[in-house]
């Protein structure tokens, strides 16, 4: 295993190509999660952890959090949080409860330039998620998510993706490079849900209220059902082929299908009305 693994801080992704990546990841495949977040806090540059404060971010967020006691530090990786205006209530208020139990740096994205549904809604129109589906997904997730990067300069983000959520999920790796240069981790890639609601319950970690209603993947309330069947996923986007709102999809294919939509949208707009 090269050293690279073990103690050389990774300055960007471009220190991470394929052969090094596939050394790390059979290396770190076999660390528990605590162990692969220590590596990470020690290896990774500029580090976040994004959230939308779902099973697999709670129980990630509570195992930095004793790593950070167990070094006598602060919350050592900051939240990114990406409010989307559509959040569940419930989602809204775990947040703020996770940002007071741990102490933790929370930073807050929206849309750009707006602030609640209204202003939203006024720019966009009312559900953009059923007329333009691509668009609203770059506008609530994308957009804001690479605002937050550029703003924060954050170079290695934690998600909280696992293997047995399935479909574009099935075969991630615990460490990966997407096609902008960021590093994301995933560390609970190989735990599945009964393994973290486990690890959630033993260690009294806060969960979304919902949760007790039978959800167990949460996003915003017009896509999120309680699961219809093994698959806890199946609750998001229910009847449709899609499994990613676009935040871990290719950055440039969705910013380019955006700007396609938002130029065809201008062209209608300025279109001379027919006078009869």
């Amino acid at each position: 295993m090269p050293s690279v693994s073990k103690t050389a801080k990774i300055q960007s992704g471009a220190d991470l190509n394929p052969e090094t990546l596939k050394q790390l990841n059979e290396y770190l495949a076999t660390l528990e999660p605590t162990e692969i977040l220590e590596w990470a806090i020690n290896s990774l540059p500029n580090l976040y952890q994004t959230t939308a404060f779902g099973l697999t971010g709670l129980a990630t967020l509570d195992i930095i959090n004793k790593i950070s006691v167990e070094r006598n530090q602060p919350h050592i990786v900051p939240l990114i949080f990406l409010d989307t205006l559509y959040h569940f209530k419930e989602t809204l208020d775990l947040a703020e409860r996770c940002k007071q139990t741990y102490n933790v740096p929370l930073k807050v994205f929206k849309p750009m330039h707006c602030k609640t549904t209204a202003d939203f809604e006024l720019e966009y129109g009312q559900k953009l998620w059923e007329t333009d589906e691509d668009s609203y997904d770059y506008l609530i997730k994308v957009e804001p998510a690479r605002r937050a990067y550029e703003e924060l300069n954050v170079k290695s983000v934690i998600t909280g993706r696992r293997r047995s959520q399935k479909g574009d999920r099935e075969a991630i790796p615990i460490l990966e490079v997407d096609g902008t240069g960021l590093i994301k981790l995933n560390p609970l890639a190989y735990w599945d849900f009964q393994q973290v609601w486990t690890y959630i319950r033993a260690n009294e970690v806060p969960y979304n209220a919902l949760i007790d209603q039978g959800y167990k993947s949460i996003g915003d309330w017009h896509s999120t059902h309680a699961p219809n069947g093994e698959d806890e996923r199946s609750g998001r986007w229910s009847g449709q082929k899609k499994t990613e709102c676009g935040l871990h999809k290719d950055y440039f294919k969705m910013r380019a299908a955006f700007m396609a939509s938002k130029k065809k949208r201008e062209a209608q707009q300025h279109q001379s009305p027919i006078v009869v």
